[in-house]
């Protein structure tokens, strides 16, 4: 008996490991995944052990029962044997030219506050200029290797971290809300190892990655959002941000686009910044 041959794995097995683990992050049973995707139960069963592959848009199907972000479909075809579905090209190709002109656009009109475009993993890939001036009014931003991680930004001892009043506060809320914002409410190896370079910075604790965590940030019931406030000078600068995403996006890169717009939180705060700005560089 040839051993090799006995242990290897048939077909379908690594299609059946991706479903059944989609299905235990989405908490379905097969019986649920068959109601919300239109496939027998009998069937996807037969996916999971590797008797059965499906059709290209069954699987599609499933995949959109599941909600699986667009990367992690193109990974499923991939292990069914198909070609992605779902284009993963940089911002600047021209299938996407209209929307990246649009988003210059909103980025533009939120002057004179700051706006950037991140990817999944919190790199800027895009900003209007009175984001770097304003970075630039507490540190020296060209001295930051880009791309540019705005996670890294808050938590770095050299970088805005001396800037941020209650800093604890907001480390704790900025680690749950890379858990809420992820793609498709995921967690994936890359997000895994950001998560992990964060929590190595000097003042960091273990239990801000538990779900409870954000419960200890001390609310203001006056504010429907948690503030983000800085120390210029002794003086305080209150801001809260406001989240945008590609509404039906088709291609990967569209999907895990976010643009984060910042906005004072009151009125000293408008006049202050104003004021810094006019006068920082654009770096």
């Amino acid at each position: 008996m040839n051993t090799t041959d006995a242990h290897a794995s048939p077909p379908g097995t690594e299609l059946g490991a991706l479903l059944r683990h989609w299905r235990a992050v989405r908490d379905k049973s097969q019986l649920d995944l068959s109601l919300d995707s239109g496939v027998s139960q009998r069937h996807i069963s037969f996916v999971e052990v590797g008797r059965s592959v499906p059709s290209r848009q069954m699987l599609m199907n499933i995949a959109q029962a599941l909600d699986v972000p667009l990367r992690e479909r193109n990974t499923l075809l991939l292990a069914a044997g198909y070609a992605p579905a779902y284009p993963d090209d940089p911002l600047n190709v021209l299938e996407t030219q209209s929307v990246k002109n649009a988003i210059q656009r909103m980025l533009r009109q939120h002057e004179p506050y700051p706006a950037v475009v991140m990817d999944r993993y919190w790199n800027v890939v895009m900003a209007n200029d009175f984001a770097p001036r304003f970075f630039n009014c507490f540190i020296d931003m060209s001295a930051r290797k880009k791309p540019r991680n705005l996670l890294h930004l808050m938590f770095d001892p050299d970088g805005m971290r001396p800037f941020i009043d209650k800093w604890e506060d907001v480390a704790k809320s900025l680690i749950q809300r890379v858990y809420r914002e992820s793609v498709g409410r995921v967690i994936d190896e890359q997000t895994q190892a950001l998560l992990a370079t964060l929590m190595a910075y000097p003042g960091t604790k273990t239990d801000w990655k538990s779900p409870v965590a954000l419960s200890a940030v001390p609310v203001n019931p006056a504010m429907p959002v948690i503030p983000l406030s800085f120390l210029k000078d002794g003086k305080p600068l209150n801001y809260f941000s406001m989240i945008t995403t590609v509404g039906t996006p088709q291609t990967v890169a569209m999907q895990e686009l976010r643009i984060e717009s910042m906005f004072p939180a009151d009125e000293a705060t408008e006049q202050l910044h104003v004021q810094l700005v006019g006068h920082a560089s654009a770096r």
